[in-house]
């Protein structure tokens, strides 16, 4: 396949969105808010309503932020009968299901043969290869892993990754698409399990597991530690700047920037990596760590929690803009 032969990304006007949960409908509301027009389904009894209470409830966000465009609609939402139904006449879809790869391959033997033939379809899936999840469908080469980062209609970030059958068209166009319409997408050169940032985050949550199951400190002092230590630096720059940053500015007199850094630093972080331990998430330790999290995080109201952090990062994500336009900052 060509990209000649998918339409221009400004061109999508319909979009399929397969399953509603958490990421599905915050998708929809995103999709919504530029102006497209949303096919869904969701197998839940419920699906439908509460879709479209997400949507009620997200688009003030979405108005804060800028995010809906001039003409966008949030009731041009359709929900649909069947996924072979909402991905009939659509120009993109955005798959949702489970986390189950079998579970994908049912979805996907709907659907696979009522897409049209120069429609992308791409999965949210957190961390399951795009290779086993296509093999066998005649559509195979326009399926394409587009991994959000939760919730999708606030936060920019798309992992993009295509797997063994997936054209290298598909893979541009899906960026290229995400891009046009506000994403920040980025393109992973191969799969691997979770694919970059959970791998990311999965090595923070290992140590601050660790730390507590170690008694090195407790829950609300490591969560303290991240929002007002690197999670803030984090929000600004990536790991590499900052390791750039901390080696100080080059000199006549010596290397500065990252070479400075690792000079410096090095042994130190390979130590530190040394006593790195693994956490194994067996019964005990799921139980423990529940207990602990309960007991902590559990006494607040969910929905306070989740309204708070949707609070701070529009908060966030509109200064961050802000300054970044009038100071012209990347």
């Amino acid at each position: 396949m060509d990209i000649d032969d998918l339409p221009a990304p400004a061109a999508v006007q319909r979009i399929a969105v397969i399953g509603t949960g958490t990421i599905g409908a915050s998708w929809a509301a995103y999709f919504l808010a530029k102006g497209f027009e949303v096919r869904a389904w969701d197998p839940a009894a419920d699906a439908e309503s509460s879709l479209r209470g997400f949507v009620d409830r997200a688009w003030p966000s979405l108005e804060r932020l800028g995010a809906v465009r001039p003409g966008a609609d949030s009731n041009r939402l359709r929900f649909c009968e069947s996924p072979a139904e909402a991905v009939a006449e659509a120009d993109f879809v955005q798959e949702n299901a489970p986390e189950d790869i079998d579970a994908k391959r049912r979805l996907y033997g709907q659907i696979d043969a009522s897409m049209p033939s120069a429609c992308v379809l791409a999965s949210s899936t957190s961390g399951l290869s795009m290779s086993a999840i296509q093999a066998g469908f005649a559509a195979a080469g326009r399926f394409v892993v587009g991994h959000p980062f939760n919730p999708p209609h606030l936060i920019p970030l798309v992992e993009v990754v295509g797997g063994e059958k997936t054209a290298p068209a598909v893979i541009d166009w899906t960026l290229d698409f995400y891009n046009a319409h506000g994403k920040k997408a980025i393109r992973l050169n191969h799969e691997s399990p979770g694919h970059l940032v959970n791998r990311l985050q999965a090595a923070l949550w290992r140590e601050a597991m660790d730390a507590v199951l170690t008694g090195l400190a407790d829950i609300e002092d490591v969560d303290i530690a991240i929002k007002y230590g690197p999670g803030l630096r984090f929000g600004i720059m990536g790991p590499f700047e900052l390791c750039h940053l901390a080696g100080g500015a080059p000199t006549a007199g010596g290397a500065g920037g990252f070479s400075g850094f690792i000079d410096h630093f090095g042994d130190a972080l390979q130590s530190w990596m040394d006593d790195l331990r693994e956490v194994r998430l067996d019964p005990a330790v799921r139980s423990r760590l529940k207990a602990l999290v309960e007991e902590s995080v559990g006494r607040r109201d969910f929905e306070s929690i989740a309204s708070e952090r949707d609070v701070l990062l529009m908060a966030t994500m509109s200064a961050l803009a802000r300054v970044r336009s009038e100071e012209g900052c990347e």
